[in-house]
């Protein structure tokens, strides 16, 4: 699996960050997503595709 955000989009909710810290992480400037892990496994796999459901603006994508 590949997790994607898009930057542009992500509104700073903070949802990603709260469901897995090891995943995404907020920017400190102007609280858009971070993405620290591109191919989490485990059950940091299934917390990225519950965080891709809960992000309000759609800005994270879970491929495969």
């Amino acid at each position: 699996m590949r997790v994607e955000v898009d930057q542009e989009r992500c509104v700073g909710s903070g949802m990603c960050a709260l469901t897995d810290p090891v995943v995404f992480d907020q920017d400190e400037t102007d609280g858009t997503v971070l993405l620290l892990e591109p191919s989490p496994t485990g059950a940091h796999a299934k917390a990225a595709r519950e965080a891709e459901h809960l992000c309000p603006a759609g800005a994270i994508r879970v491929v495969g």
